[in-house]
Parts: structure tokens; C-alpha cells; sequence
């Protein structure tokens, strides 16, 4: 009983506190992030030699990595959103009429089945992210500190875990933790990043409207398991049919997109991050509901690293293994850290 109203307690305080655990979730993905483009750079730099100048180049090359991709989505991708909010009308009765098309193609009344109100959706999702928005001031402040005292990070932790046995373990948790993090974090982006221009390049040659916007959703929805892929698919999709596309138009979007997904999603990710993440779906797909519930878009974009971080930490306790067992996609969990 006492475990049920401590874990209530916690979900209370998540949910009340979603104006400053989000912010902070946010700067602490960005500093991860950058920090693992600085680390795959710096693989790139001889072992030998220089390593205080390597090491500040690698830096250097990932901050510019970041701050490019910012000046990409400024310059090219956010103007787009204006016109897509211009086109919403156009676009809601552009559905309104599919829907119609397949109630007579079909014979079956939809009548009772309310149509997708697009422009709520979208006004939805755009309220989430402005919110995200306007708390990037608070962000940069996080990150900045952070990137400050990342220095200082082993000193303190010496001084948190003074017994030599809590250290031990404690370290090795959270070195779990960074590598893991990390190696997902990068290969990630890495992967969704490709697989957006790959799609932009294809939706852009068959002159789908908005090619932009629906690339740049589909590398954002790609951080969100299982149903942000069949989003990111379903939107370009679904625009295409109702904006006037050919039937020839709408099967080759739909064949190049479910294709990008399958090639990049379910065969080059899982060999490049390897057994970064072995959970269980259905463990996944209840993590996306639970912190989507707590946190809405934020909470599912931030599902699947909450959930790596409680895999490892689960598994290095005798009393919690068993939860990390669960969350397991076959039972194997990581190594136990000796005290």
C-alpha cells in the first residue's frame, strides 16, 4: 500500500512539475546529444597526441553541428509552418471529401465516425511545442551550467559516494547509463536525420506540397516508438490524397516512405545501436502512454530514454531485477556491478 501512494505521489508531482522537469529534460537531451557528436568526433581525430587540441576541435565540431541544424530549421523549415496553417482550411475540406469518397466507394455509412479535426491536431501539437518554446530561455540557462560544471562531475560524485562499495556501484550505473545513452542518443539522430532528407529528397521529387515540413515531422516523430513512424508516414500520405495527387503519385510516396521506414527503422538502426535497447515492445508502448498521459507530446518524445535509464537502473539492484527482467525483450538484462 505504501509503495502505491509512493509511486502516485511521484506521478502527482511529475505532472504538476511539467513546467520545470520538461525544460530540464530537454536541456539534459540537447547536452547529451551534443556531448555524443563531440565523442564520435573526436573518434575521428588520431588516438595519439593533441588530445586537449582534439578534444576542443571535437567540441567545436559538434556545437557547429548543432548550431547548423538550428540555422536549417529557422531559415527553411519554420516558414513553411505559416503557410501550412494558411492551407489548413483547404486541407480540412480536402478530408471532409476523401471521407465522403470512401463512404459512397464503399457503401458504408461514416457518418457515425467523426472525421480528424486537422486543424485542432495541429493546433495541439503546435501549442506543446510552443510551450517547449517559450521555456528554451530556461533550457539554454540548464545547458549552460551544465556544460560548465561537467568538469566538476567526478569530483562531486567522489564526495556524494564516499563509501568505497556505494561508489563502485553508483559509477557503474551511471557510466551504463551515459554509454547507453549516448550510443542511442547519436545513432538515433543520426538515423532519423537521414532518414528525413532521404524522404525530403523523394517527396520533393514527386512535388508533394509541404515536402519540408512532413521530412522535418518525420525525423521528429522517429524519437517516438511504433506509432511516430506510422504518423510520420501517414501525414504526407494522407495529405497527398487529399490535395489532388494521382492514384500513381500517392502509391509511389506511400511504397518510398513505408520503404525509407522499414530500411532505415527496422534494419540499419537495430545493427548500428545494437543491443543498446533490449526491451520488450509492449514495455515500450506502455512507457509511450504513461509519460504521454503525464507529459503529453513531450513525455512520448522523452519515453524511450526514461525507460533505458529505469532498465539499467533496475537491473543493478537484487530488489528490482525482476522489473528489469520485465522491460527486458528477452529476459537478458545487464550485468550486475559486484559491490
Amino acid at each position: 500500500m505504501n509503495g502505491i501512494l509512493l509511486f502516485a505521489g511521484a506521478v502527482f508531482v511529475l505532472w504538476l512539475g511539467s513546467s520545470i522537469f520538461i525544460p530540464l529534460l530537454v536541456a539534459t537531451f540537447l547536452w547529451y546529444l551534443i556531448n555524443a557528436m563531440s565523442t564520435y568526433y573526436r573518434k575521428m581525430f588520431p588516438e595519439n597526441g593533441h588530445k586537449i587540441l582534439f578534444t576542443f576541435l571535437s567540441n567545436i565540431l559538434s556545437l557547429g553541428t548543432f548550431v547548423g541544424l538550428i540555422y536549417l530549421f529557422v531559415t527553411h523549415v519554420r516558414p513553411m509552418f505559416s503557410e501550412l496553417l494558411v492551407a489548413m482550411p483547404g486541407i480540412q475540406a480536402g478530408l471532409n471529401s476523401l471521407w465522403n469518397y470512401i463512404s459512397n466507394t464503399l457503401g458504408i455509412d461514416l457518418t457515425d465516425i467523426a472525421i480528424p479535426n486537422i486543424t485542432y491536431i495541429v493546433s495541439s501539437v503546435g501549442s506543446s511545442v510552443a510551450r517547449i518554446a517559450a521555456s528554451m530561455g530556461m533550457v539554454i540557462v540548464y545547458m549552460i551550467f551544465m556544460f560548465v560544471e561537467q568538469s566538476t562531475f567526478h569530483k562531486k560524485f567522489a564526495e556524494l559516494f564516499p563509501n568505497k562499495s556505494q561508489g563502485k556501484k553508483a559509477r557503474y550505473i551511471l557510466e551504463s547509463i551515459d554509454e547507453n545513452m549516448k550510443k542511442y542518443l547519436f545513432m538515433k539522430t543520426l538515423i532519423s536525420g537521414i532518414t528525413g532528407l532521404v524522404s525530403f529528397a523523394w517527396m520533393y521529387m514527386l512535388d508533394l506540397e509541404f515536402a519540408g515540413i512532413w521530412a522535418f515531422a518525420i525525423f521528429i516523430l522517429s524519437y517516438i516508438p511504433t506509432i511516430g513512424a506510422i504518423i510520420g508516414c501517414a501525414m504526407p500520405i494522407l495529405f497527398a490524397a487529399i490535395s489532388g495527387a494521382t492514384l500513381n503519385e500517392i502509391v509511389l510516396i506511400s511504397l518510398g516512405l513505408i520503404g525509407l521506414q522499414i530500411i532505415f527503422g527496422n534494419i540499419i538502426e537495430p545493427k548500428l545501436t545494437g543491443k543498446t535497447l533490449n526491451l520488450s515492445t509492449l514495455a515500450i508502448l506502455i512507457n509511450l502512454v504513461f509519460w504521454g498521459l503525464i507529459w503529453g507530446v513531450a513525455g512520448m518524445f522523452f519515453s524511450v530514454p526514461l525507460l533505458v535509464a529505469t532498465f539499467i537502473i533496475t537491473a543493478q539492484f537484487d530488489s528490482t531485477r525482476w522489473i528489469a527482467i520485465l522491460l527486458s525483450a528477452d529476459g537478458k538484462i545487464p550485468d550486475k556491478s559486484e559491490d
